[in-house]
């Protein structure tokens, strides 16, 4: 049980440090580890306010960690762990590049420019 804790707290801590609050890798994890749930028993399990559940769901959809089921409308299923984080580091990675592309001096645009 232990391991499965540290697990747990090592996948939080990752979430969070890939860009997603606190409420939105809560979120993300109750649903990778049960699996297709509707909207009403995230919101009685992880006691958060519907309004605070969707706005989560709509953050982790946009991510494309989390979707929600077409034929079942307010059923939401989670990516498998190990693919939501590839995923989440990809992204990152894609912001870095970015960054270090508009850094460069041909990129560069000086006042006059502007």
């Amino acid at each position: 049980m232990e391991v499965k804790k540290l697990s747990l707290e090592r996948i939080f801590k990752a979430l969070t440090s890939l860009g997603l609050s606190e409420a939105d890798a809560r979120v993300y994890v109750y649903l990778a580890l049960k699996g297709p749930t509707k909207a009403g028993s995230i919101v009685d399990n992880l006691t958060v306010s519907r309004q605070q559940l969707y706005r989560s769901l709509k953050v982790l959809q946009d991510k494309g960690i989390v979707f929600e089921d077409m034929k079942n409308q307010g059923v939401f299923s989670a990516l498998l762990f190990e693919k939501a984080l590839e995923l989440l580091i990809e992204t990152e990675k894609e912001k870095t590049e970015i960054l270090q592309e508009t850094k460069k001096p041909s990129s560069r645009r000086t006042r006059a420019n502007l």
